[in-house]
């Protein structure tokens, strides 16, 4: 039997879920920048407090999945195995979440939309930088973690910047060659390409290193 603390949980999460729903449709319906904070909250019908008990920011509705992608990444390193150097362990990381169709590197008329809502507000745009930097300095830090070296290890941040650059290069192209031909196997085979030539950039760049 569930206990009343499992239930708040779920009843939590749901609710969660509800409102991230109804402000992403909002978003792509009338753009991030016209949406209100008020007009979420009375279309998910909860309150207003109840919205930001959720989610601090705005734009953290509309980028639900972001803690999700870190925690990727980190169990990716975490668990890798040691048989594997950490670049080679994220090159394969993108492999398997393309074969698993994994909502992060989705190629889809529902990610297009995703794409053209960021395109369209400078926010959100401003937003998916600073992501992407935070990102960088958690990959950066789980790169020294698995290589026993200190989180401030200037090593391993470049490595963690070189592999951020290379992700949203492929990311963009892959969005870029679904929009232009509507083939999902031809965007993921876009991204997989990048990632795998930007990966023999990183190795050559690390040779030496144990994070190559």
């Amino acid at each position: 039997m569930s206990t009343p603390s499992d239930r708040r949980s779920r009843r939590r999460l749901a609710t969660r879920q509800a409102i991230s729903n109804t402000a992403t449709r909002l978003f792509h319906e009338r753009g991030f920048d016209h949406v209100t904070v008020d007009e979420i909250a009375a279309a998910a019908d909860v309150g207003r407090m109840t919205v930001f008990n959720h989610f601090p920011r705005k734009e953290d509705m509309f980028f639900d999945r972001d803690e999700e992608s870190r925690e990727i990444l980190r169990e990716a390193l975490r668990h890798r195995d040691p048989r594997l150097a950490p670049i080679e362990t994220l090159r394969l990381l993108a492999h398997r979440l393309v074969a698993e169709r994994s909502p992060i590197v989705e190629f889809s008329a529902r990610s297009q939309g995703f794409m053209e809502t960021i395109e369209g507000s400078e926010t959100l745009k401003a937003r998916a930088r600073a992501i992407r930097d935070e990102i960088a300095q958690v990959v950066a830090v789980a790169l020294s973690e698995s290589a026993g070296r200190e989180p401030t290890d200037p090593v391993a941040h470049l490595a963690a910047g070189l592999l951020l650059a290379t992700w949203t290069v492929a990311l963009i192209e892959g969005h870029r060659t679904f929009r232009q031909r509507r083939g999902i196997q031809r965007a993921k085979a876009t991204f997989l390409a990048i990632v795998d030539q930007g990966s023999i950039g990183i190795k050559a760049a690390m040779a030496g290193t144990p994070y190559a």
